[in-house]
């Protein structure tokens, strides 16, 4: 087909050219530029500014990355489906409405706030240097720059106080919370008969026309699905990386060259007293400072003991001072450059000079190392050639996946071709149309299934496309032997038509039974029953859900009182319930139910509330729910 093509060059060119200039008569320049509008269409809109399908798109590709480095094996086409975009908008507009809240009510904290806020939230320790004040350095690590790391703070800050005014304020009322709690933790003394079916088994029987009759009644019952057997190959960065040879010098080099990865880095713990000048006081005022940090130091000298003595009574430094100025364990690049010098110079033990930064004037005590010991070559050799062999696997794979794709499209009649070119494995399956519960790896992908059951595959018997199943996994199929969707004759379900005839048969019975000796106890409702329990909701006893809910669900008013419950395959229980007891005991007391039941009473007052800003602030999604099915442009 490709020589065809290189051949009659000019004469397909010329086809095209018929196509396309018409189509240009017929919608116009501006009707194919308004495909490249698709992606700044808005898709959703709030207090009048929208949110574009591009922003969309972009939302849902943070989440896919997100999840793939969860779970690496995740579907592709499960990450980008309708229903995960729709929850991404949903999460976007709910942001743009708090936001838009936030503005409105004038609740973005002011910078003072901020830092104080920054200060006290323990989830930006990993921020901090040693002053307590964020790290440029830390900051850059994570790919942000102040002013956006700013920006994103008080928009989270600002969201959180719309919210928290609702979640904060919530306090149910003790008689709704006991109300509630009470279903849970009520208890009930009953006694209870079960008529199971499979003790009734020997008094029924199937004769050839119950069989007969329920098999035709219920052929949907004995039905074999669709099902092909399939030769298939996968190409991944595994496969390619068996056939690469890693020599030893090439991981000796590798070992030498990347030497820190195979060093445990050195970390040092320090203690430190902060006397705090900034870098733009006045120069009176910085001599204080250090004459406050030279005294300090003279007294540490004196008595090395007392320094978180010292510390706590006179550190700046509010982060560390509680902790007698302990800063934990710090490796290089974790603070400022006069502090991480000095802290590097010191022994265990050893107490710093005056050391002046940015931030003032810091006395340092180094009180342990650890760390800084390299790994000899055997213990990570295996590991430096399986790397090895990856990445070059990696380089490789760009020029392997289209030999591959372009094999098993060019050469579709067979799978050899590809078998040898790439020196894959062949491997067998039988498959359904759609995948099995339980089934992992490339049989996992309802793509994979589509592409092996589409009518070129199945009755041209030709080789699947190949089909992106996860990162870096290609995979292609053929069909060797098709079986359609079927009813099983009788001669082949036989038993399994005797066993259900059994079944319904001596359920039926069981049933019976027990509506029965459920009549009797209405004439004598004293007749105790064999098994006795005191059961709760959180103590439910090996009982069934339907069956604690009739239990717990008689009028305690009429006690003792009989009432019965059809299990259908598993047959009747037969519950008496005697009366109820005091509440199950909580370890630790009620106090924890009570706090979960009032943020689940917060949970829905706050859903309630932003429902509430939505229709204020005309919170909408605008697009259709196709417009919503994919991408505005594929993605690379």
């Amino acid at each position: 087909m490709f020589e065809f093509i290189r051949t009659h060059t000019r004469l397909l060119l010329g086809f095209m050219l018929l196509l396309i200039i018409p189509s240009f008569i017929f919608f116009g320049v501006q009707g194919y530029a308004g495909f490249g509008d698709a992606a700044n269409a808005d898709v959703a809109k709030v207090a009048g500014q929208g949110i574009t399908r591009a922003e969309l798109d972009n939302a849902v590709r943070r989440y896919a990355d997100r999840v793939r480095q969860e779970q690496p094996t995740a579907d592709p086409a499960q990450l980008d489906s309708p229903q995960v975009r729709r929850e991404v908008l949903d999460s976007l507009v709910r942001d743009r409405t708090l936001l838009a809240a936030a503005d409105k009510m004038q609740l973005y904290p002011s910078p003072s706030r901020m830092v104080r806020l920054f200060d006290s939230d323990p989830q930006f320790v990993g921020l901090r240097g040693p002053d307590g004040r964020l790290s440029r350095e830390l900051l850059a690590a994570q790919g942000m720059s102040p002013e956006l790391f700013d920006q994103r703070l008080r928009q989270e800050f600002a969201s959180r106080q719309v919210i928290n005014g609702v979640v904060e304020s919530v306090q149910p009322p003790p008689a709704v919370v006991n109300a509630a709690l009470d279903p849970l933790l009520q208890r009930r003394e009953l006694q209870i008969q079960r008529f199971e079916p499979a003790a009734y088994r020997d008094r029924v029987q199937a004769t050839e026309a119950d069989i007969e009759a329920y098999y035709k009644a219920n052929t949907a019952q004995f039905q074999a699905p669709e099902r092909a057997t399939i030769e298939y190959v996968v190409l991944d960065l595994d496969t390619i990386a068996k056939g690469i040879n890693v020599t030893e010098a090439d991981e000796r080099r590798f070992y030498t060259e990347n030497a820190s990865r195979y060093t445990a880095p050195e970390e040092r713990r320090a203690s430190h007293i902060l006397i705090k000048a900034e870098p733009d006081a006045a120069p009176a005022e910085r001599n204080a400072a250090r004459a406050r940090a030279e005294a300090l130091l003279a007294q540490v000298k004196a008595t090395p003991a007392k320094f978180a003595e010292l510390a706590r009574q006179n550190s700046s430094d509010t982060g560390s001072a509680a902790a007698g100025g302990d800063l934990d364990f710090m490796r290089r690049g974790m603070t400022v450059k006069p502090f991480e010098e000095a802290m590097f110079s010191l022994k265990p033990g050893e107490i710093s000079a005056v050391v002046e930064s940015d931030f003032g004037f810091h006395i340092i005590q180094l009180t342990d190392v650890r760390g800084g010991q390299a790994k000899p070559f055997d213990t990570v050799r295996p590991e430096i050639a399986a790397e090895l062999r990856r990445s070059q696997a990696q380089r490789r794979w760009a020029e392997a996946a289209e030999q591959f794709t372009n094999t098993v499209y060019e050469q579709s009649d067979s799978l050899q071709p590809v078998i040898d070119k790439l020196k894959l494995e062949a491997k067998t399956a039988s498959v359904t149309r759609n995948p099995l519960p339980g089934v992992s790896g490339p049989l996992s992908s309802a793509k994979l299934h589509d592409e092996i059951f589409s009518n070129d595959v199945l009755r041209n018997k030709r080789n699947a496309d190949a089909v992106e199943t996860a990162a870096n996994q290609l995979v292609s199929a053929r069909v060797i032997e098709h079986s359609p969707a079927r009813t099983l004759a009788l001669t082949e379900v036989a038993e399994l038509v005797r066993t259900a005839v059994l079944q319904r048969e001596s359920t039926a019975l069981a049933l019976k039974q027990g509506q029965q000796r459920l009549a009797a106890l209405s004439v004598n409702p004293a007749e105790a029953l064999p098994e006795t329990l005191i059961v709760s909701r959180a103590q439910p006893q090996g009982l069934q859900r339907r069956v604690l809910d009739a239990a717990l669900g008689v009028d305690a008013s009429k006690l003792p009182a009989a009432t019965g419950v059809d299990l259908g395959p598993q047959g009747y229980a037969l519950l008496r319930v005697l009366k109820v007891l005091p509440r199950e005991p909580v370890p630790g007391g009620e106090e924890g139910l009570m706090r979960q039941y009032a943020r689940t009473w917060a949970a829905a007052e706050s859903a309630a509330y932003l429902d509430s800003l939505k229709q204020r602030f005309k919170a909408q999604v605008t697009a259709s729910p196709a417009a919503l099915a994919g991408p505005a442009t594929p993605s690379r």
